[in-house]
Formats: structure tokens, C-alpha cells, sequence
């Protein structure tokens, strides 16, 4: 027997009780027979990311106009942090229509969106919910992510990686930053050693991305970085490379035998 039920079911009339019961304790206002009522009626027959869509809409209608204070209604419903590096796609699936709403409605805020983000990343993801502020002002976002690079908590550092890849499943490709592959790779570098096998693989991941557009220039960044061993991990420049090395780069087949 078959147990398997679609991921877009989780977001129902349930899931509007479960939000609904969250927010009203503290927003007394909230109008919650309507929102679950419109919720129930909003998702029937949609895929996943219209049913978030539905949600997403009936936070913004039932929720305060005013943004800031909406947001911060949310922040206070978002739970105990993930103490976990897995978990993020099955305990916080309920907070999809949170980062949906900071990433929909938040982009007049710069930085309360961003502390947001930050504080919803560690609970489910907001490697999605990011991508618009790239394209607002990715001056300002690349000062947050310098700063996230070090930041003591693994998801965090990992929304650096995976908020920025070029091709991230289940999103839009988007261009190197500031359109040059060079941006990435320096907020890499400081993760290449990460204590987390959850960022380091995410930071394989985003250096295979850039290959694939990029080769010459992640390659010569490679060899740059094998000059100084001691801020490089074999492993990650392995995953990095594995696009290349199928379709036979010659530099990176140079640089995996070097490394093996």
C-alpha cells in the first residue's frame, strides 16, 4: 500500500487552523474564522506553490496593512529554532507562507525583511524568499552576507550559499553576482571549510552551478585557493568539479588528479 501523500496537501485547512491559532494569540484582531474559511475555499485544485500563494494572500488581507507590523506578528509566531541540520523541509514546512510573505510583501523594508529572513532560515528555509532582494539592492545584501558567513548558526550560513546559487532547484536561475562569478566564489571561500557538512555541500553545489556557465573561471579560482591548502576542503572542490570532469574539462581533471 501506497502512503504517500503530495507535499501541496500539507497546505490546507489545517494548516490555516494551525497559522490562524498562532497569530491570534498574538494579534487579538485577527480575523480567523474568515482566514481558514478562505484559505479552504482559496486552495482546492491548485499545485504547491499556489496553494502557498493562497495563504501567502489571506495572511496579507487579514493581517495588519501596515508591514512592519505584520511582520512582526509573524516573527513572533515562528517557534523554536531548528538545533538540527536536517528538518528544515519537514518540521518548518508551515513557515513557507511566512518567507512567501516577507518575499511578496516585504521589499519596501529592506532590513526588517532581512532580519526576517534571518530569523526564518533557521527554522525552515529562506534560500527562496532571498532571491528579490538580490535583484532590490544586492549592495546591502552582500553586507548582510558577509557578515552571515560567520555567523554561528549553520542554516544561516548556508542561506549565504544556496540563496545566491545560480541554479537552485525549484527556483528561477538567476546571474552571477553583480555578474561576475568572482562575487560568489569569495563569499565561498570563507565556507570552503565550514565545521557543517550541511554548508559544505551546499557550497559544493553552488561552485557545480557555476561551472557549468563559468569553467575557466572557477577552475583558475580552484587553483588559485590550492595554493593556500589550508583554507581549501578536497572534498568540496571534488563535488564542485563533478560536472566538469564528466564532460572531460582538461583543467579540471588536472585539478582532481592533483587533489587525489
Amino acid at each position: 500500500m501506497n502512503d504517500y501523500v503530495p507535499l501541496k496537501l500539507y497546505f490546507n485547512e489545517e494548516l490555516a487552523c494551525r497559522l490562524a491559532a498562532l497569530i491570534a494569540h498574538h494579534y487579538k484582531d485577527f480575523a480567523t474564522e474568515s482566514f481558514i474559511s478562505r484559505v479552504a475555499a482559496g486552495v482546492g485544485g491548485k499545485e504547491l506553490k499556489s496553494r502557498v500563494e493562497v495563504i501567502t494572500d489571506e495572511l496579507n488581507k487579514h493581517l495588519p496593512m501596515d508591514y512592519p507590523e505584520a511582520a512582526n506578528i509573524l516573527l513572533k509566531i515562528l517557534g523554536p529554532e531548528n538545533d538540527t541540520e536536517d528538518g528544515m523541509f519537514t518540521k518548518g514546512y508551515f513557515l513557507m507562507p511566512v518567507a512567501k510573505f516577507v518575499e511578496k510583501f516585504g521589499l519596501d523594508h529592506f532590513d526588517l525583511s532581512m532580519k526576517a529572513l534571518y530569523e526564518i532560515t533557521k527554522r525552515h528555509t529562506s534560500e527562496y524568499a532571498i532571491r528579490p532582494y538580490l535583484h532590490l539592492d544586492i549592495d546591502s545584501c552582500l553586507e548582510y552576507f558577509k557578515k552571515w558567513t560567520g555567523d554561528a548558526n549553520p542554516h544561516v550560513r548556508r542561506l549565504v550559499s544556496e540563496g545566491t546559487r545560480p541554479r537552485l532547484p525549484w527556483a528561477k536561475r538567476i546571474e552571477p553576482l553583480k555578474k561576475d562569478p568572482v562575487n560568489n566564489l569569495c563569499l565561498l571561500q570563507h565556507m570552503m571549510n565550514d565545521p557543517s557538512p550541511y554548508v559544505r555541500k551546499s557550497v559544493a553545489n553552488h561552485i557545480n552551478d557555476l561551472s557549468k556557465d563559468f569553467p575557466s573561471t572557477v577552475t583558475a579560482w580552484l587553483e588559485a585557493c590550492l595554493q593556500k591548502p589550508d583554507n581549501i576542503n578536497t572534498k568540496v572542490v571534488k563535488q564542485g568539479l563533478r560536472t566538469l570532469i564528466k564532460t572531460e574539462n582538461t583543467e579540471a581533471q588536472r585539478l582532481f588528479m592533483l587533489l587525489s
